[in-house]
This record gives C-alpha cells, sequence and structure tokens, in this order.
C-alpha cells in the first residue's frame, strides 16, 4: 500500500467503505477492494494477451482475467488517463469507489505503475446488452420480456443513484448499450461510470465520448460537447427504443441514407402501433402494456428539447408502473399526438416489423 494515500483510501481499497447516497438498500455487494501490482494484472490477464481481451472502448481495453484465489475480474486498462502520481490516481478512483450501488458496475481496485493506470472491476458472465441486442449472442434469444423489463429498470435505478444521490453528482456521459453489463442473473450493471474524471483536462471530451456512441448522443452534446444529466437522460431513452424494439440506435436504410430508431419508433407510437415496434425476436410473448409504457418513456427521454424530458427520478417510478398519473400526463403529450396530415395506411412501416399481433394483457416485468 502507497504510503501517501489517504487514510480513507486506504481504508476504501483495502477493506472496502460504506455505501454513500440515500437508498441503502441498493449498495453494492461490498467486494474487496486493493492496489494491485501490474505484475500480478499481467498474470491474470495472460500478459494482456489478445485472446483475454473481452471489449474496446473510447476509456481503453478490457480483459478477463483470473486471480490468485479462483474469481474473475475484468481489467480495463486506461488510455488517454491524466498523468499524474500514483497519489493523485488514487485520489481520483478514491471517488469512483465510494459510488456503490447494486445496478453499477462494482469496482475491485486499481494499478498505477509507471505510464500504467489500471482499474479492476467484477467480471459480468453474461456480457453486455448489445452482445445480447445486435452482437454475437443475439442469435441465441436469451433476453426474454421479462430480463428486458428488469435489464431497463436496473439501468434506469443505477443512473437515478449517479444523477441524485451520488456525492459528488456523477455524469456518466457515454450511456449506451455496451455499457450495460449483465451479470449471471441477468441484472444490469451500468459501468464506466466517472471516467470522464480521469481524462486529461486538454483531450477533448466529446472526442472521446463520441468514439462507437453514434445514435446515442444528445443534439445539445453533438453541439456544445459538454455532458449533462439530460444528455445522460437522452442515452438512456435510445436504450429503453433498443430494449422494446431490438434495432439498433441508427440503422442503414438503402445504400446511403441512415435512420435513427427515434425517428423510426416515433411515428408507429402515436397510432399506437406498438405490435409493430416489439423485436420480433420476443415472437410475440410480451406484455404490450409494459412495452408502450417502455417506448413512451423512451421517446419522451429523447425529446430534442431537453427541458422537456423527464429526469431520472421520474423515469424509474414510470418503468416500474407505480405512477399512473404521470404515465397519463405523458401519453396525453403533445409529442404522442397523431399526425392529422399522415393516416395509419400512409405512414410506412419500418423494416423489419411485423402485422398486427394480438394484444397482450399479462404483465411480465417491472417489480
Amino acid at each position: 500500500m502507497h504510503p501517501k494515500l489517504s487514510r480513507a483510501a486506504r481504508r476504501l481499497l483495502c477493506c472496502g467503505g460504506p455505501a454513500s447516497g440515500e437508498d441503502l438498500s441498493d449498495e453494492g455487494t461490498g467486494s474487496l477492494r486493493w492496489v494491485f501490482s501490474l505484475r500480478e494484472l499481467r498474470s491474470a490477464t495472460n500478459n494482456f494477451n489478445y485472446d483475454n481481451k473481452i471489449g474496446e472502448g473510447p476509456f481503453g481495453s478490457v480483459y478477463w482475467g483470473q486471480v490468485w484465489d479462483g474469481s474473475q475480474i475484468a481489467v480495463k486498462r486506461l488510455k488517454n488517463s491524466k498523468n499524474g502520481t500514483e497519489v493523485e490516481f488514487a485520489s481520483e478512483v478514491e471517488i469512483l469507489g465510494r459510488i456503490r450501488h447494486k445496478n453499477l458496475l462494482s469496482f475491485r481496485g486499481y494499478c498505477a505503475d509507471g505510464p500504467e493506470r489500471i482499474l479492476v472491476y467484477d467480471y459480468m458472465a453474461n456480457s453486455s446488452l448489445y452482445a445480447h441486442l445486435h452482437g454475437p449472442l443475439s442469435a441465441e434469444c436469451l433476453l426474454d420480456w421479462r430480463r428486458r423489463a428488469s435489464i431497463a429498470i436496473g439501468a434506469a435505478r443505477a443512473l437515478l443513484y449517479l444523477h441524485h444521490h451520488a456525492t459528488p453528482q456523477i455524469i456518466h456521459g457515454s450511456i449506451k448499450a455496451t455499457n450495460v453489463l449483465l451479470d449471471s442473473d441477468f441484472q444490469a450493471h451500468v459501468g464506466d461510470f466517472g471516467l470522464i474524471m480521469l481524462i486529461p483536462d486538454g483531450i477533448d471530451h466529446e472526442k472521446i465520448t463520441s468514439e462507437n456512441q453514434r445514435g446515442y448522443l444528445a443534439p445539445e452534446y453533438i453541439m456544445f460537447g459538454k455532458p449533462t444529466a439530460g444528455c445522460d437522460v437522452y442515452s438512456f431513452g435510445i436504450i429503453l427504443l433498443e430494449l422494446a424494439s431490438g434495432k439498433r440506435p441508427i440503422e442503414k436504410s438503402g445504400s446511403v441514407k441512415t435512420f435513427g430508431i427515434r425517428n423510426r419508433v416515433l411515428p408507429l407510437a402515436k397510432e399506437g402501433r406498438y405490435d409493430e415496434i416489439a423485436d420480433s425476436k420476443l415472437s410475440d410473448k410480451f406484455s404490450e402494456s409494459e412495452l408502450k409504457r417502455m417506448v413512451l418513456v423512451g421517446l419522451a427521454c429523447t425529446h430534442s428539447e431537453p427541458e422537456k424530458r423527464p429526469t431520472m427520478l421520474d423515469v424509474v417510478p414510470l418503468l416500474k408502473g407505480e405512477s399512473k398519473e404521470m404515465l397519463l400526463k405523458l401519453e396525453r403529450d403533445e409529442l404522442f399526438r397523431p399526425d392529422l396530415t399522415v393516416s395509419s395506411q400512409g405512414t410506412s412501416t419500418p423494416e423489419g416489423s411485423t402485422d398486427s399481433a394480438p394484444r397482450k394483457d399479462q404483465e411480465l416485468g417491472g417489480e
């Protein structure tokens, strides 16, 4: 243990610290936290072998590893991190270590050795939401409606915690399907939170976080390059639309033209054609009332005007079906009023949609 680390940091990194925030029922698992040596992480990951690589993002590469006690870890080897001392890096990491919630990816420790800056997390056995919706695991169709509803609520609760209970407040800045990780029970754990604070001041934050994030960025983020809570809400809305429809945030239509998921879903929602929005891989086994709720909230979150988006304080009860009045108000919002100039026969059906299916009334998700 570095002798210059603060007493709080040493207590946090060695034996775990108390959860911050008000909702103690949501605190994390309390995994041990400690300082890893570079030698230990090289051994755990087979010297950062390519075969151990499980992800690549704007903040660095992620490797699967196994430590001496047999537990599995995810090792994020940072790039573009601040070139400060170990003590300075540990101070930044201390903040991340205090941010604990059962739907946030559990932080286990760090390594600062020479130029290396590495973060260590719990390994998530079921990869990411992206892998199941669009990637190598999508053909297995493991995300039934119950799991999708649970993932939506879990990820929403994580963002609620970051925005309204964490001290200091954490703006994620990189919400996307690859950062919603799934454990062995398919419970959602949001990763990469707080990593923006590790980017040096001289580096363009917007350039880094926009890598591989097309379709998730709020209009004002694209314009001004500054992440806000409203930007996180927008990105989360896109994830809700992905969960409901199975579509990517941006898909090609023809050889050149691209089509955003919001523009694809909104016309159908205005006409109440939710069966045509639903992911065909669900095979009609879903709760239409819950899918409708998810779509309405997702579209509200992606409103082009930031001040008209709900906060995560609103989103969680909406998704859980706890706020009937708020949901009714949302349904009546002008955003969802049918276009008078376009009839249902005149609205084009999105590629991959199905004809109208029988209505589903059984509640499958939520808590």
